[in-house]
């Protein structure tokens, strides 16, 4: 019985979210499995992974084969490097403490990228916000001073029209004194 490590995929339609499972590779996709490894979120930034790291080693150990998404998700997670040191050790050509510690390194640095990408991604996110909010001020800006400049033109054209109403008015008055007396 060839077992796989395969995505089993959940969720709503466009709204993906994938147990890792260990099942028999004639099994169907979404079908019976042996054992449930964790969840995968593709939806978040970064994606959302939750891995029993132990019985994933183990597995994988055991002869289980990962399909090209879980490799990857494994290779992520560390499972491939600790089972790689690991036969290492199996071998006699490193020791197991030695194996710890390489593995620690790879994890702290791992994680410090990780936690760089996740402040890079808010920073970024910031400052895309602070530039629509700027590109909106100054459009805000601009149509006020358009009105700005419609409301002193009415203003003005209204002040011309009673000055020539009241220029009319004038010279009529005027003309109409002299007839008076």
């Amino acid at each position: 019985m060839p077992t796989r490590i395969r995505l089993q995929r959940h969720g709503k339609k466009n709204q993906p979210f994938y147990h890792i499972v260990v099942a028999d590779g004639r099994a169907p996709r979404d079908g019976k499995f042996i054992e449930k490894l964790g969840t995968y979120n593709p939806l978040t930034n970064p994606a959302t992974i939750d891995l029993n790291f132990d019985r994933a080693v183990e597995w994988v150990k055991n002869g289980a084969q990962p399909s090209d998404t879980v490799r990857h998700i494994l290779s992520y997670k560390g499972v491939l490097l600790r089972r790689h040191l690991q036969i290492g050790v199996e071998k006699g050509a490193i020791s197991q403490e030695v194996a710890d510690v390489r593995f620690n390194e790879w994890l702290q640095a791992k994680e410090a990228k990780i936690a760089n990408a996740k402040s890079e991604i808010e920073n970024n996110a910031r400052n895309d916000r602070k530039a629509r909010l700027d590109a909106e001020k100054k459009v805000n800006e601009a149509k006020a001073a358009a009105v700005a400049a419609k409301r002193q033109a009415a203003i003005e054209a209204e002040a011309a029209a009673k000055a020539e109403a009241a220029a009319e008015e004038a010279p009529a008055e005027e003309g109409e004194a002299p007839a008076a007396e």
